[in-house]
């Protein structure tokens, strides 16, 4: 089985688990467009092509309280992309909101604490997880996590 994870956002990831085992981590893929950073379709769909077999679990985001409104749309149109191409390459997918995922891989909203859990789960990768800005990799490793325990409860 097949589950890919999903962390959106410009510094969110892509993680994907074969049988429960974390085998592949990608950045999400970006570039500059206009005065700003955007997820980059092509780069994306490359990614997730490979495993057009699998499932994906995507965090449920929403804009957040205080962020400026050109913020809130370029954040909202990289999910547009990120659910646009999996509904292209017909990959399932499974919106969940972070306070789901979170409870049931035992961390908060620190982003630390989701990068220490995804070590502890993760030994074999703990590398991947071990800068500062890793946690999106890191989240994007235990939202593919729990989507592999739902999965495989039912």
């Amino acid at each position: 089985m097949i589950i890919i994870g999903i962390d959106p956002g410009l510094t969110g990831a892509i993680a994907v688990l074969h049988d429960g085992r974390l085998t592949e981590i990608y950045d999400m893929p970006t570039a500059p467009r206009g005065s700003r950073n955007a997820v980059i379709p092509a780069a994306l769909t490359d990614i997730l092509r490979q495993w057009d077999d699998g499932l994906a679990f995507v965090e449920m985001v929403h804009s957040m309280p205080g962020q400026g409104v050109s913020s809130a749309f370029n954040f909202g149109h990289g999910c547009g992309v990120i659910e646009g191409v999996l509904a292209a390459l017909r990959i399932p997918s499974t919106l969940v909101t972070p306070q789901k995922w979170k409870k049931a891989m035992s961390v908060s909203a620190d982003k630390g604490q989701a990068r220490g859990r995804a070590m502890q789960l993760f030994p074999a990768s703990s590398s991947r997880f071990a800068r500062v800005k890793d946690d999106g990799r890191a989240e994007a490793a235990l939202i593919a996590l729990y989507g592999y325990q739902t999965m495989t409860k039912a």
